[in-house]
């Protein structure tokens, strides 16, 4: 009876033993063992044993990609200060000889990384302007990543990717920065602005200028056209036996009588005629037959120009003959 007791406690205590050795490992993850301090092996993903009160699970190295977000403030070459956000994609390789470095090697991996873009940064960034460091991100990531790879390589991590997300000057300087941008921008859209006006400003003279050009064309071919219709009218009545200066007189009075019905039928006319007594239209009409008999003398072959020229008073058939 007492046999059996202990046998049923040393199988219990080997269950305990058992159970208690036993141990897992999720993906993408690897477990350092070691065995009184020194190391034992790697165990993979899955279930393991170690043995109890001799071996330890000293570690564990993910191989998951990790992000580091590291806040640097540096200052530019023009005096300004910034603030930078890198952020720093990295993972440890799954081969045994980097998990055993990225455990061993280096005590705390994220501080490391962090130095090395603080030193990259601030040796970086001094050497350029304020409104180049917002140009030249890219340039700070690369130098920052190339640094990195080459350190890092040797502890058994990847470097991934470096990315500035954020470029912070300080609040004043900022202030200052969009101020000569709105300062530039309402200086080209004053200059589009007058340059328009002056678009408009051309066209509209030119348009002007056409406008008088053709108005006087139309008012000189009016003027020749009733011109030409006195003349027309004058001639027909001298073949009627009608002097010319009858005939004149005839044709203004009634073009006078016309106008003076058009206007009467036109209670909203606003017409001003002058002069407009009888006399003066008499001597509307002598004027009028005095151009035209000029004119015909002068169209004559062989007229004298100095007679016409210094005596343009009256027509020659109504001038005292001459002494010879």
């Amino acid at each position: 009876m007492g046999a059996m007791i202990v046998f049923g406690g040393l199988v219990i205590l080997l269950g305990v033993v058992v159970l208690s050795g036993c141990f897992t490992v999720e993906q993408q993850t690897r477990a350092i063992v070691e065995r009184f301090g020194k190391f034992n092996c790697i165990a993979q993903p899955g279930l393991n044993f170690k043995i109890p009160i001799f071996d330890k699970v000293a570690g564990i190295i993910t191989h998951r990609v990790r992000e580091l977000e590291i806040k640097i403030e540096s200052k530019t070459k023009d005096d300004v200060f910034v603030d930078l956000l890198i952020a720093v994609q990295f993972f440890v390789r799954e081969d045994d000889e980097s998990v055993m470095s990225a455990h061993y090697r280096l005590m705390n991996p994220e501080r490391q990384i962090s130095s090395y873009v603080f030193d990259t940064v601030r040796a970086l960034v001094p050497e350029m302007l304020i409104d180049n460091v917002f140009g030249e991100k890219e340039k700070i990531a690369v130098a920052v990543g190339e640094r990195l790879k080459h350190v890092m390589a040797e502890f058994g991590f990847v470097i991934l990717q470096t990315l500035v997300n954020d470029i912070q000057p300080d609040e004043a300087v900022k202030a200052a920065m969009n101020q000569v941008n709105a300062t530039a921008r309402l200086k080209e859209a004053a200059k589009n602005e007058a340059e328009g006006k002056k678009i408009r400003v051309i066209a509209e003279a030119e348009a002007e200028a056409r406008a008088k050009e053709l108005q006087g064309v139309g008012i000189a071919r009016q003027r020749l056209a009733i011109a030409r219709g006195l003349k027309e009218s004058v001639d027909a009545c001298a073949e009627a036996g009608i002097s010319p200066e009858e005939a004149t007189k005839m044709v203004l009075l009634t073009q006078h009588y016309d106008t003076v019905s058009a206007v009467g039928a036109r209670s909203k006319a606003t017409i001003m005629m002058l002069p407009y007594t009888p006399d003066g239209m008499s001597h509307v009409g002598d004027q009028i037959t005095q151009a035209l008999l000029l004119t015909t003398e002068s169209a004559k072959p062989g007229g004298d120009d100095e007679e016409k020229v210094t005596r343009p008073g009256k027509p020659p058939h109504l001038r005292p003959p001459t002494a010879t």
